[in-house]
Parts: structure tokens; C-alpha cells; sequence
């Protein structure tokens, strides 16, 4: 039986070869964990035509959204492993499997890393009307009122949604929080009052920042943003090692040629590093992140250990 199996590995070693040498063949489909419209969109679509002239090939989107980037991560894992299917996804690759405990993919071992492509911090954001303009005046008011101030996110398991886990358990206060069906939702009702504050992405809350309606307190990022150089990061307002960002990245179903990753990651590399790329992503509130695929690969699992202690000491569940 073993003598088979090798017999038949030494036999589709040079066909497994010809592929790789002759990748791509076809249309390659890029997967999009969300629906069309959203950040993870907008990136992917920036992606396409420059990814299609440097590979010869046409990228077709698929949008696949739902369950917080789920239903597209599973269409992604199911596919053959052959390069001509890839996919942006955001963070929540590593927290919705936290949360549950039969998740419908594992988020290492059922992904190929391929490039990370963008980090958006979280902008800490308040009503003008809540009588804070620190960190640390917001714990203090928090404190003062336990449980009374909301805090708004795109919905359970989300960066933004995070971030607040880990500023309250970072601070020991006690927040609520408000899930709402998407960021632009919590983002009105913040506007409007309803909610007192969010820890927002940076894409979609830097509107409401630049035309008043919102105040920024912090950036949850390790630095600060350079679309808002005057903002401190929470880190420096009084929470030495705090940090968290949304990312995008690209990755693939396991098991991929190394040859052809290694490929798409040069060339997506090269893609986002050019000045237009780079001056785009900063318009929309985003930074250029590029990582080879090992490394990728690291930052992936630092995540799912950071991401899982937060789940697991805010007890965070979908079940």
C-alpha cells in the first residue's frame, strides 16, 4: 500500500509541477467575505484590475457575506486548493470561531495565508454631548455609572465590538453593548444620541469625525493614525499595551502550491506598496499592511491566542 502511494506521488509530482509553471490557466475568483459596499469590498475591487494585468488573467468578485464573514470563509476552505480561488477577509477569520464551540471552519488550518493587505484602527469616538474629551474622563464616568453608557458595533464578534471588549476589561468598567446590523446603523444612532459612544472604524466613522457630528478621544491602533496625528492612541492615554486594528488580508484554501502563493503574495505586495495604492487606502482611513506568508501566518495565530482571551474573559458567545 505504502509503495502505491508513492508510486502515484512520483507520478503526479510532474503534472503538479506543470500546473504550478502554468498558473493561472483561467479566470481567478476572488471571494469577499462581505457584501458589496463595505470596506472589505472597496479593497478587493481596488485590487482586481491590477491583480488581472499582472497575471494575465480576469479577476472575477464573489461576493459572499453573511454570519460576519463566515459563509464566505467556508465557500473559500471548500475550494480546490489550486490558486484560482482566493479571498479577502477581515478579522473576524479568527473571532467567530472563538465564539463558538463547533465552528463551521478553523481559521488556521483550513486557510492558506497568502498577504496581508490594509489595518484600520478603531477610532474611540463619543456624542459631543457626553461630558468627556480623555480616556481617562471616560473611565471615570463609566465608573460613575455602571452599566449606563452603550456602546454601539456592527454586531457580536466584530473589531469594533472587540476593541470595547478589551477596553472594558482593561479598565474593570462596565459598559453595554448595543449589536446593531451593520456600522452605519450604530453609527446614526450614535449621531443621534441613542448610543454614548463606539469604538468605530476608522473607514466609516472619520466622516463623522472631520464634519463635527462626533468626537474622537483615541485610536485604538498601537500607533497613532496618520489621518489623525492629533488623536493619541489609548495605549498612551493611559493603557500601556493596548492595542487592536481591523485587517484585511488575502488568503486561500489549505494546501495551496507554494510556488503560486508565493506568487500572488509578490504581486499583491508590489500592487498595494505603489503611492496611488497607498494614498487610496489612507483616503479611506486605512494603512497598507504587507506581511510575506509565513509571517502572516505568525501574526495569525497571535491573533486568534489575543482575540481568544478576550472571548473567553468577556465570556463572548453566539451560542
Amino acid at each position: 500500500m505504502q509503495r502505491r502511494a508513492l508510486l502515484a506521488a512520483a507520478l503526479a509530482a510532474p503534472a503538479l509541477a506543470r500546473a504550478q509553471e502554468n498558473w493561472p490557466s483561467r479566470p481567478l475568483r476572488l471571494v469577499v467575505t462581505w457584501p458589496p459596499g463595505g470596506t472589505a469590498d472597496i479593497l478587493a475591487r481596488q485590487l482586481q484590475a491590477p491583480l488581472a494585468a499582472a497575471l494575465g488573467q480576469p479577476v472575477v468578485i464573489d461576493n459572499r457575506g453573511g454570519a460576519s464573514g463566515a459563509i464566505g470563509t467556508v465557500e473559500l476552505a471548500r475550494a480546490a486548493p489550486d490558486g484560482h480561488t482566493i479571498g479577502m477577509v477581515t478579522s473576524t477569520l479568527i473571532s467567530m470561531p472563538a465564539m463558538q464551540r463547533q465552528a463551521a471552519y478553523d481559521p488556521i488550518r483550513d486557510v492558506t495565508p497568502i498577504a496581508l493587505h490594509a489595518r484600520v484602527a478603531n477610532i474611540l469616538v463619543v456624542h459631543p454631548r457626553l461630558p468627556v474629551t480623555s480616556v481617562a474622563e471616560l473611565i471615570a464616568l463609566a465608573k460613575q455609572k455602571p452599566g449606563e453608557l452603550a456602546f454601539g458595533s456592527p454586531g457580536i464578534g466584530s473589531a469594533v465590538h472587540i476593541s470595547g471588549e478589551m477596553f472594558k476589561l482593561a479598565t474593570g468598567t462596565s459598559m453595554t453593548h448595543a449589536p446593531y446590523r451593520g456600522g452605519g446603523p450604530a453609527l446614526a444612532d450614535l449621531a443621534g444620541g441613542s448610543l454614548q459612544l463606539m469604538f468605530g472604524n476608522a473607514s466609516s466613522t472619520l466622516p463623522f469625525v472631520r464634519d463635527g457630528r462626533l468626537r474622537a478621544i483615541a485610536v485604538t491602533s498601537a500607533e497613532r493614525a496618520p489621518y489623525l496625528p492629533e488623536i493619541p492612541t489609548i495605549a498612551e492615554s493611559g493603557l500601556p499595551g493596548f492595542a487592536i486594528d481591523e485587517w484585511y488580508a488575502v488568503i486561500g484554501p489549505a494546501g495551496m502550491p507554494p510556488a503560486v502563493v508565493a506568487k500572488l503574495n509578490a504581486t499583491v505586495n508590489a500592487i498595494i506598496g505603489a503611492a496611488p495604492e497607498r494614498a487610496r487606502l489612507l483616503e479611506m482611513g486605512a494603512e497598507v499592511a504587507t506581511a510575506d506568508p509565513p509571517a502572516l501566518a505568525q501574526f495569525m495565530l497571535a491573533e486568534r491566542d489575543k482575540i481568544g482571551a478576550v472571548v473567553r474573559d468577556a465570556r463572548i458567545t453566539l451560542e
